[in-house]
């Protein structure tokens, strides 16, 4: 990669803002820290895998449909 190659330059770019930032580089680390929060944490704890375990291994498809079935209008 030459030095006047766009991908060269747009590299460049934000290595040297991120390198010589202060504050940005902890607002970053709290917006990850935030993430991993919601994505991980949340997830293990208000999304649990309910397919999963009210269905046998390979049979998910139909209990799906049997559960739409059941829950849809007269």
């Amino acid at each position: 990669m030459t030095k006047n190659s766009f991908w060269y330059r747009v590299y460049d770019l934000y290595y040297d803002g991120f390198r010589n930032m202060k504050l940005g580089k902890t607002l970053w680390a709290v917006i990850i820290v935030k993430l991993i929060v919601i994505f991980l944490v949340l997830k293990l704890f208000f999304f649990p895998d309910f397919i999963g375990s009210h269905s046998k291994k390979g049979e998910e498809p139909d209990f799906v449909a049997t559960q739409l079935e059941e829950r849809g209008p007269d």
